[in-house]
């Protein structure tokens, strides 16, 4: 393993000064900050049932707090959050079925000063799940472990039988026994309050023994009153949530730029902390001007760095001494993803053979450089599970005390082995290999030329095959984030390659809001492929995204694939019992073979993020936290501290292999 931090130090000081800062800087503003992120906003910032990106995520993160559990990254598991919930009672009952029953505090309040309920939490739910939110093009598959949610969604019971309120401040999730075991069954109880009030102003959540439900006596819980309130583009609560509860409250937001002031209501986070910085402002930048931005002080924070030319110039601000930096492993991937619906890249063989036409790695060095990893399969570089296989932590084994018994030496034995004959070693690969594409393609019948006559490379432009009586040709679009830079290098490593095996793709910019569009395919699709990133939730669990029930295919399931095996595997992951992580880690293992065989996408890269931020931000600890967000509650801003040279960077380290080379940030 090659030190990420010893590479750093070499940069700066071979970059330290090729940046000039600005002669004349202002005096910094210590009640405000200016945050700036390459990702454009989506604008869908109270919840992802109609998907987001990190940005719109980042902005969640901000507005909406008091989340019944969160992810402790140092353990790598969930808990209560203490600020939140003042007690929890587990029990089993006779079926299998398991209960939470969470006592809230009674201090929680929303930004306009209205108390936060467990009617509350319990609303956040049902509007998840409510066919008024499908019928506006919202996904409702959340929360399908709580008993009865089926029958519930099916309209075939009138109450929500999982999910129980019986006082302002107690509220029970009931698991269903057939979603058990869970290995990360404490997220399935993921949760924060969304205000009725504002949302369908009127109705009320009720519960009259037999679970929750929403009494609509009002009118306003309809399909056309939440297109109004959800989704008017002025005043929607998606786009601009007016009552919230996180750390701050939204000012205004125009499509490029958010402005956000502390909420005096906040009690704190986990750690009882609260937010200092008075005034943030959030906005869209440019990877060509973001650190000149920094550096002239028209920027205090910038988030996510991708680019590796933009990363070169943040690292000889830190030359400066100007400007710190901190590192983090992403836990997502870039890809070029299938619309598998589309008869030309419905079979794997032909999925395959474009797999085969990427040069990956000069791909990946083009864009981010020695910041990032290819992939060859569904994870990201920062996921618990990739570092344990890759020997970057430890799996969590104690060895057994000297007057352990025989059984539990040998079980000890019997683990160590388990995780050493463990491998990512037989996840399939697709280096560049013009003739397996070629030999993939012929031998699923893609032999013939737009004519129905047999295909001559020499003066044919594409391949085509017979389908249901239809001559289909690989003529192909593949579409992209419009101003992504990574345009050319596709040409290049992918699309001339391409053309060399009878595949014939035209690329096209799309502004990211409509891309995500087509990707959450809320809007029909004419493309084949579409390039973008994306980072994985906490809970990795993919079922959803990889399976169509009754052959209908579901809002997760963006690839358009219907694959039973996958599914299967995939569920196999998730049933495993918490805290059984060698058992997971092997169905991971399973999962992400098959996965890069089935190949609904081309994985290309995982990559380092990195901030750089001005020096009057102090105590901004990215590495310990998810997002910037949440990292920003507990920073503050003040002169720059005292800090000796060869203290600049160890905020933060990361590691990557020797010789290796959404919606999302680029």
């Amino acid at each position: 393993m090659k030190k990420w931090l010893a590479l750093l130090m070499a940069l700066v000081m071979a970059f330290g000064q090729g940046i000039v800062l600005a002669e004349e800087a202002e005096e910094p503003a210590y009640d405000h900050l200016v945050v700036g992120n390459t990702t454009a906003f989506s604008g869908n910032f109270s919840t992802q049932m109609w998907g987001n990106n990190t940005t719109d995520l980042d902005v969640k993160e901000l507005l909406f707090g008091y989340n019944l559990v969160e992810w402790e990254h140092e353990q790598g598991l969930f808990n209560v959050d203490p600020t939140v919930v003042s007690g929890i009672l587990v029990y089993d009952d006779n079926e299998g079925n398991r209960t939470y029953s969470l006592v809230l505090q009674d201090d929680l309040y929303f930004t306009d000063g209205s108390r936060i309920t467990a009617w509350d939490y319990a609303f956040t739910v049902l509007l998840s799940v409510a066919p008024e939110i499908a019928a506006i093009g919202g996904n409702t598959n959340g929360y399908e472990s709580l008993l009865g949610m089926e029958a519930y969604k099916k309209g075939e019971a009138q109450t929500l039988a999982g999910l129980r309120v019986t006082s302002d401040t107690m509220i029970s999730f009931t698991v269903a026994a057939e979603y058990r075991p869970y290995f990360y069954e404490l997220g399935l109880l993921r949760c924060y309050a969304l205000p009725i009030s504002v949302i369908a102003p009127g109705c009320q959540v009720k519960d009259d023994g037999q679970g929750v439900y929403i009494d609509n006596t009002a009118g306003t819980f309809t399909a056309e009153s939440l297109q109004k309130t959800m989704l008017d583009p002025e005043t929607g609560y998606l786009s601009h949530p007016g009552v919230t509860s996180g750390p701050y409250k939204m000012i205004s937001y125009d499509g490029q730029v958010a402005e956000f002031e502390i909420n005096e209501y906040y009690k704190g986070n986990s750690r009882g902390v609260k937010p200092t910085i008075q005034y943030l402002t959030y906005k869209t930048v440019e990877n060509e001007t973001m650190v000149a931005d920094l550096l002239a002080g028209e920027l205090g924070l910038i988030n996510k760095a991708v680019n590796s030319e933009s990363i070169m110039q943040g690292i000889g601000g830190v030359g400066t001494g100007e400007v710190l930096m901190g590192n983090y492993a992403r836990i997502g991937y870039s890809f070029i993803s299938y619309n598998c619906e589309k008869a030309a890249v419905s079979s794997k063989a032909v999925r395959q053979a474009i797999a085969y036409c990427l040069d990956k790695s000069t791909l990946v060095s083009d864009y981010v450089g020695n910041f990032g990893l290819r992939v060859d399969g569904y994870y990201g570089i920062g996921q618990w599970m990739y570092q344990m296989l890759t020997g970057a932590i430890e799996p969590p084994m104690e060895e057994p005390a000297e007057n352990a018994s025989r059984q539990e030496k040998q079980d000890y034995e019997d683990a160590l082995l388990a995780w050493e004959e463990l491998t990512m070693e037989n996840i399939p690969v697709y280096g560049l290999d013009l003739e397996a594409a070629v030999k993939l393609l012929e031998e699923d019948g893609w032999t013939l030329n737009r004519e129905g006559g047999a295909f001559d490379p020499a003066k044919d432009d594409v391949r085509c095959a017979q389908i249901n009586g239809e001559i289909v040709p690989l003529d192909l679009q593949l579409i992209y984030p419009e101003g992504n830079t990574i345009a050319d290098s596709l040409q290049t490593t992918f699309v001339d390659n391409l053309a060399q095996v009878g595949i014939k793709v035209a690329m096209a910019p799309v502004p990211m809001t409509e891309l995500l569009e087509q990707y959450y395919r809320q809007v029909p699709r004419e493309c084949d492929m579409m390039y973008l990133a994306t980072n994985f939730d906490e809970v990795f669990d993919p079922t959803l995204n990889f399976v169509a029930p009754d052959g209908d295919f579901v809002g997760s399931n963006y690839q358009a694939i219907n694959d039973e095996k996958l599914y299967e595997l995939a569920k196999d992951m998730r049933m495993t019992e918490p805290g059984d992580v060698l058992t997971y880690c092997q169905k991971w293992v399973a999962f992400q073979e098959y996965w890069a065989e089935v190949l609904p996408t081309i994985p290309v890269y995982s990559n380092a993020y990195f901030d750089f931020y001005t020096n009057t931000l102090q105590n901004y600890l990215i590495g310990s936290n998810a997002t910037w967000s949440q990292a920003i509650v507990e920073a503050y801003l003040s002169d720059p501290a005292e800090m000796e040279e060869n203290e600049l960077l160890e905020d933060e380290e990361f590691e990557l292999e020797d010789g290796e080379e959404i919606f999302e940030d680029w």
